[in-house]
């Protein structure tokens, strides 16, 4: 498993895990095990997860799954088709949103290469 730079972690999720630590390895433990529960690959997993946080409208969601996406080889233009394709269920404007919350991480993301 790839050490995760903290650093770039949203500083409010820095915080909660310093002052709740137990609950942070539980969240972690969660998440593995919802990993390993299927057969679907890593790539895949993030594009899902992509599309479930744009649904939800979930901003610092998204943002993470981005950077775990292309950490996986995820390509931008594979990032942008997964937003894209909730168009349909999730309207325009949610999908515009999730669309610019996607290209601020990946444009951070270029900036620090």
């Amino acid at each position: 498993m790839q050490k995760k730079d903290k650093s770039r972690l949203p500083r409010t999720y820095r915080e909660f895990v310093t002052r709740f630590p137990g609950m942070a390895a539980a969240h972690e433990q969660l998440g593995q095990a919802a990993e390993a529960a299927g057969p679907l690959e890593k790539r895949t997993q993030v594009l899902v997860k992509i599309g479930i946080c744009a649904g939800a409208g979930l901003e610092s969601a998204l943002k993470s799954q981005v950077r775990r996406a292309a950490e996986h080889g995820v390509t931008p233009q594979e990032i942008e088709h997964a937003i894209m394709l909730g168009m349909n269920s999730l309207g325009f404007p949610s999908t515009v949103a999730a669309w610019r919350w996607a290209q601020t991480e990946l444009s951070k993301s270029a900036e620090q290469e």
